[in-house]
């Protein structure tokens, strides 16, 4: 195999329950771009290669903070893939994505930890020097979902379901 030629192991899809902010885009973009690093990562790479999984769908929603008091995580294996989805509370500073990567790294890297448990992998390898992340990226594919309504008068659901997390990317085509 040509070592030029680099073969995406970590397929990362994003999400967000907050419509009208500019806030989780940017942090969206911030993930999304620590993902990319790592799926790049010679040392990321083989870490994943211990699971004997040829690809890892990482789906990350970042919801309001204030629609966001429990995260949810939902991974399961199918077919030559481990889908993974996470949600997480978008911070609500509107600073651009490259002020925001610290909270990303520590994010993504807390998903892969639990899916480090989940499935019994070794330690996670340290993160790699990010590149330069631009103010504005143009090829950010984000799927826009809301919360349902409150389910009943004992407690407003301000969380996704396990059921949801499992449904949030179900319309996207690339899945």
């Amino acid at each position: 195999m040509d070592p030029r030629r680099h073969h995406s192991w970590l397929h990362p899809h994003l999400g967000t329950t907050t419509l009208h902010s500019p806030a989780p885009e940017a942090y969206l973009a911030a993930l999304s771009h620590v993902a990319r690093t790592l799926d790049k990562d010679p040392a990321w790479r083989r870490w994943w290669q211990a699971s004997g999984i040829p690809h890892c769908e990482l789906g990350i929603v970042a919801a309001n903070p204030l629609d966001h008091p429990r995260p949810s995580a939902d991974i399961r294996k199918i077919k030559s893939k481990l889908r993974a989805n996470f949600t997480c509370a978008a911070p609500a500073s509107t600073a651009r994505p490259a002020a925001l990567l610290p909270l990303a790294i520590h994010e993504v890297t807390g998903m892969f930890e639990v899916i480090r448990e989940a499935i019994a992998l070794p330690p996670l390898p340290p993160v790699p020097p990010l590149p330069a992340l631009p103010d504005h990226m143009t090829d950010l594919e984000v799927t826009h979902r809301t919360l349902p309504p409150d389910q009943g008068p004992l407690e407003p659901q301000g969380y996704l379901t396990l059921t949801q997390i499992q449904e949030f990317f179900t319309d996207d085509p690339t899945r």
